[in-house]
């Protein structure tokens, strides 16, 4: 699979990064407009999109050359290179978290209400951004035979041939991650549409849900990364869905009024 769309004046248009700012523009959209639902000022959301979307990208990145660090310490201008891969959600999603917490904090507005607004949009992103993974042909699976693809999963032909690395088929693991973050997408929407949900439960709902696929499809990964003889992302997947159960456990012990997410925002000084 050719990761490259064509080239520009000498520079190369890759599918992967035109992917990543496709799933970013539709984040981006989504978040403002339910932003604006709860009377949110259009400035901060943007601004705040902008900066969480800077700084996760950034940490991302730190997060993936740190788990290969053997690699990069000779090849320090390919940490830069961000366009042939390589950013880790569990970095991403901790720089951008650590920038939402000093942003909102600076305007007096509930954090997890934010983050409640995000994680939907979070989700759809996810399920566009692994497609990127495929062009570059990064993030598969153990090997596999075109029987399998072809008769048991039923998958288009580009694709099952994009899974066609040195002669050797692969498990597409970056399309299961895709379909499970997408059918994820849509509970979430709905979800966030109940008359009584806490705020922060979307969040912890998040979690848990992309913990459990996460976890599961990960086991079949070959470039994971490592932490002794754990994978990193199983061993963040493990913490982040019991951390997300405690915490939607203790919401849930709430007034059935209390601390709504679909209640209004109000008194943000900005």
């Amino acid at each position: 699979m050719n990761p490259i769309i064509f080239e520009l004046f000498g520079y190369e248009i890759r599918w992967y990064s035109v992917l990543l700012l496709i799933a970013i523009m539709l984040a981006i959209f989504m978040f403002t407009k339910e932003a604006k639902r709860f009377k949110l000022p259009k400035g901060f959301a943007f601004n705040l999109a902008f900066w969480v979307i800077i700084v996760g990208i950034i940490s991302a990145r730190i997060y993936y050359c740190l788990f290969n660090f053997e690699y990069y310490q000779d090849n320090l201008m390919d940490i830069f290179k961000i366009w042939e891969g390589g950013l880790a959600i569990h970095g991403g999603l901790l720089g951008g978290f650590i920038t939402l917490l000093i942003y909102t904090k600076r305007y007096g507005i509930n954090p997890y209400k934010v983050t409640d607004m995000i994680v939907v949009p979070l989700l759809l992103a996810q399920a566009i951004g692994r497609w990127g993974n495929f062009f570059n042909g990064e993030a598969h699976g153990v090997a596999t035979t075109y029987y399998y693809l072809n008769n048991v999963l039923h998958l288009p032909k580009f694709i099952i041939e994009g899974m066609k690395i040195g002669n050797v088929y692969y498990h597409p693991t970056f399309l299961y991650e895709s379909i499970f973050c997408l059918v994820g997408f849509i509970i979430l929407l709905f979800v966030r549409r109940y008359r009584y949900l806490k705020r922060g439960q979307l969040t912890c709902l998040y979690m848990m849900y992309y913990s459990i696929g996460r976890f599961l499809i990960e086991s079949l990964r070959t470039d994971s990364l490592m932490l002794g003889g754990f994978r990193v992302a199983q061993l963040v997947s493990i913490a982040l869905f019991i951390t997300g159960l405690i915490a939607f456990m203790i919401l849930s012990r709430k007034g059935k009024f209390e601390d709504l997410y679909n209640e209004e925002v109000k008194n943000v000084q900005y």
